[in-house]
């Protein structure tokens, strides 16, 4: 505790440490210093050239400096803030696959982390803070930091761990105390009618003894709720994300990670998204183990389950099974994040299996109705998760696995659980483009 009071500051001397053309790393997601983020962004006008990088924060920064005068803000992954941010020029991506992240910072940018500020859970009585909700590559970023700087927060949850899910005070240039802002709640998103029924396609495939990874959105919770009252039983929980719906299979008895090769017991994840209630059901629970993403999304270790699920989302998918999950062309949605890797890691697993959903159409802000299944993607859209290593895709029309599929089965399973209204059509286009070779016909659906 001496060394505790030796170094405390203020958040607005936490800021002060910040000089013209420093890189600055704020923790990802949970981890996110909301003082300090405060401090410095009042700083705005003092500064030149300064590097933030983030993950799925809700920053002011970029609202304080829009033209990005002062500040040059990048994200791993775009949350809804940054994700406006993006449009007006204010914030850019940055792209990886999410379990590189440790490595990235060991390796490819030691020397380019000047501070890092994150938010913390109380330090115990051996002298370490807990990363908590995101554990992510919090450690790797302070492994490699010329200063750390904690923001200790009393809601943020003391999640116990396989590795790297705390700092000793050691190695803590400076302490924060933050009791004005809790942790960020992401509240569960309602399951809509497409979503329920995206799920039941799912659910047949969700056998006893099944380790579970499941994306964000209204599906989750669809999945759960049918989970409840399938019969299934023993399953287990790999993800990167831990959310709600898990939690209360969780409580369920549905989840006891029983059967799970490795981890057995536990539900394995590197970052909580979800309300309040679930910050406290992680929170000291030794039936959880947060480790770095270097382990919940190493392919390798997924593949080592038996029976793991993914199940994520996307945005659109082209005829050719390519997959597009985080951008609408030039405009970035949101991130790479652990997609491919999970899809790749459940599809080595045995007995497992990855599903990409996604509804069949959106409708636009003038009201028209498109197809989320199209030709080709278009100029700009990111491939997330390659052709080659797509099996599954699920809309509310049906599952279909595309592994291996010539091109024009392809075209023809795609074109089956696309909306009946665009079937048509996207045939006639496939045609065009060549995609189904003269002799194969494939109306008559």
């Amino acid at each position: 505790m001496k060394e505790y009071q030796k170094k405390l500051i203020s958040p607005a001397e936490a800021a002060g440490l910040v000089s013209n053309g420093m890189w600055i790393d704020y923790g990802a997601i949970g981890g996110f210093p909301s003082l300090i983020d405060e401090s410095l962004a009042a700083r705005a006008k003092e500064l030149t050239g300064v590097k933030i990088r983030a993950e799925n924060c809700p920053t002011r920064i970029p609202d304080i400096d829009p033209q990005q005068d002062h500040f040059i803000y990048n994200s791993w992954f775009l949350g809804k803030k940054e994700r406006v941010y993006n449009v007006a020029g204010a914030c850019s991506y940055i792209p990886f696959g999410l379990s590189e992240g440790p490595r990235l910072y060991r390796e490819n940018l030691k020397e380019d982390v000047d501070i890092v500020f994150i938010e913390v859970a109380p330090m115990d009585a051996d002298g370490f803070f807990n990363f908590g909700s995101s554990i992510t590559r919090q450690k790797a970023m302070c492994d490699v930091a010329k200063k750390v700087v904690v923001e200790v927060n009393e809601s943020q949850p003391w999640v116990y761990g396989g590795y790297d899910e705390a700092i000793h005070i050691s190695g803590v240039n400076h302490i924060v105390e933050n009791s004005r802002y809790g942790l960020t709640e992401y509240p569960s998103i309602a399951a809509s009618e497409k979503d329920k029924q995206i799920a039941a396609h799912i659910a047949r495939f969700i056998e006893d003894g099944a380790t579970l990874q499941i994306g964000i959105g209204g599906i989750p919770g669809a999945i759960g709720a049918l989970l409840k009252n399938s019969g299934v039983r023993d399953l287990g929980i790999h993800t990167e994300m831990i959310n709600d719906s898990m939690m209360e299979l969780i409580e369920a008895g549905i989840v006891t990670n029983r059967r799970k090769k490795l981890n057995p017991g536990k539900s394995v994840f590197c970052f909580a998204l979800g309300s309040k209630k679930l910050y406290d059901f992680i929170h000291r629970n030794k039936d959880l183990a947060g480790f770095p993403v270097d382990y919940t999304n190493n392919p390798g270790i997924i593949a080592q389950q038996e029976k793991q699920i993914a199940i994520n989302g996307a945005l659109k998918v082209d005829l050719k099974g390519q997959v597009c999950s985080e951008s609408i062309g030039f405009r970035q949605i949101s991130g790479t994040g652990g997609q491919l890797e999970f899809t790749r890691g459940a599809y080595a697993s045995p007995g497992g299996h990855a599903f990409i959903c996604l509804h069949s159409t959106y409708t636009d802000k003038k009201g028209q109705i498109h197809s989320r299944i199209i030709p080709a993607l278009e100029t700009g859209d990111t491939v997330t998760v390659p052709a080659t290593d797509v099996s599954y895709v699920v809309t509310e029309y049906g599952a279909v696995n595309l592994k291996g599929q010539t091109a024009w089965q392809r075209v023809k399973l795609l074109i089956s659980i696309a909306h009946p209204d665009f079937r048509d059509k996207l045939e006639s286009d496939a045609f065009r483009l060549g995609l189904i070779p003269r002799g194969v016909k494939i109306s008559g659906r």
